[in-house]
């Protein structure tokens, strides 16, 4: 099995055998819901909870059979291969449901007991053969915590929830392919036309001036902020990123980990320079976070379960993405560490969009955070830049010239997108 002979093996095909099992009942459970009473805003909730609840499965089908010496390729493969049975099961549950509701119980308890005995006889024997009883213990006992907080969580969202909130969390979900693919695109680009360092170093600074100067601007031409607090509060996001960032490096340039020259793909030193990088990549996300808030506010309030916000949303993300992507990749020249990043900063949106809908928050006092958030792009992509102008001043100037047009292009698209559908209707403050 997944050349794998003897004891292995038959692990492997157990943990398959029980998580692909396991995956009926989660199907089953998808296509009562929609046959449910309320309908289709009940079904894309129940959907929604068990596509997140698939994050930690597919991850403990994946680590398992690389602990066995399978291939990330082929652990990935069979993580999606034991979710099959998720929409193959759904239809015929939708259209019998009644039989299928009763049903469900047994499949899923029968499933339990499975991975139950799985984890006991199986899993965690093979663990303490590797590592001592305290960090397997620690890991199994996070583990636990997590997927109760997360099955509380969806428990409470069915009991007390309304179609608004269902478009809200499918939007916000949406918000974090945006990222992603911009960081695809970005890396497709590089890697085609061997972009260099400096280009894209400076391409992640050009994107990111114009992430930190768009918003500031709409709010003084539109009166909504006087220019003395808009850069009182620029200033403080500035202050704030710089003292934090310069306070992080000084740490690691007194563990000497300083280094001149760029990692390469194969060896991944974490030196002064990268993570330099890096640093602006959690400036990145901290304007992630303050839009996500923003988009918690506009995204329940959307028509048609946010099928028009679908487009401005994943095109208002992709210079995120692009800019996280180059910066990673001008450092490093690491595409799973770029798009790990890219991938990252998609989820901080998402993240905080559900937590303003679960809070019920307003819009009022989300520009001051956008404000402050937008300053601590500055700063760290002015190391960036500079760094970029050092290796190459002319393919640096060039890459910022790319990443400022980029990224203007992108968000005046999204304008315009927004200014013709009912996305300006359901939060006009959010976005004129």
């Amino acid at each position: 099995m997944l050349d794998i002979k003897g004891a292995d093996a038959a692990k492997v095909v157990l943990v398959i055998g029980i998580m692909t099992l396991h995956s009926f009942g989660e199907g089953s459970g998808v296509g009562v819901s929609f046959a449910g009473s309320k309908g289709f805003s009940q079904g894309l909730l129940v959907t929604l909870a068990i596509a997140v609840h698939n994050i930690p499965e597919g991850l403990a089908v994946s680590m398992m059979l690389a602990s066995k010496g399978v291939s990330p390729q082929n652990a990935m493969l069979w993580s999606i291969i034991t979710s099959l049975p998720q929409p193959i099961v759904a239809v015929p549950s939708f259209i019998c449901a009644d039989a299928f509701n009763k049903f469900l119980p047994f499949c899923t308890g029968f499933a339990a007991g499975c991975m139950i005995w799985m984890v006991i006889a199986e899993v965690l024997p093979d663990a303490f053969k590797e590592a001592s009883p305290t960090p397997v213990a620690s890991a199994a006992t996070i583990s636990v915590a997590f997927m109760e907080a997360l099955s509380t969580l969806f428990q409470n969202l069915s009991h007390d929830y309304n179609s608004q909130d269902a478009s809200g969390y499918f939007v916000s979900l949406l918000f974090g392919l945006g990222p992603l693919l911009g960081g695809i695109v970005l890396l497709a680009f590089a890697h085609a036309f061997s972009l260099q360092h400096a280009l894209l170093m400076g391409a992640a600074s050009g994107i990111a001036f114009v992430l930190g100067g768009w918003r500031p601007v709409q709010l003084l031409l539109s009166s909504k902020m006087g220019f003395i607090p808009l850069v009182f509060l620029l200033a403080a996001g500035a202050a704030f990123v710089h003292v934090s960032s310069s306070s992080i490096l000084k740490l690691a340039g007194r563990k000497k980990t300083s280094s001149v020259s760029l990692p390469t793909v194969n060896s991944f030193p974490v030196s002064v320079l990268t993570l330099q990088s890096f640093l602006s990549c959690g400036a990145v996300a901290l304007h992630a976070l303050a839009e996500g808030l923003a988009l918690g506010v506009a995204a329940p309030k959307a028509y048609g379960l946010g099928q028009h916000m679908v487009l401005p949303v994943s095109l208002h993300g992709l210079p995120r993405g692009a800019a996280v992507a180059s910066c990673i990749y001008g450092a490093t020249a690491s595409l799973p560490a770029s798009l790990a990043a890219a991938a990252l900063i998609g989820f901080m949106g998402p993240t905080s969009a559900i937590g303003a809908i679960l809070a019920g928050i307003d819009y009022s006092g989300l520009d001051h955070v956008m404000v402050f958030a937008c300053g601590g792009l500055l700063p760290s992509f002015g190391r960036i830049v500079k760094r970029a102008a050092s290796l190459d001043t002319r393919k640096g100037s060039c890459g910022l010239i790319f990443g400022v047009g980029f990224a203007t292009l992108c968000l005046t698209c999204t304008k315009l997108v927004c200014l013709h559908t009912p996305y300006c209707n359901s939060a006009p403050e959010a976005v004129r």
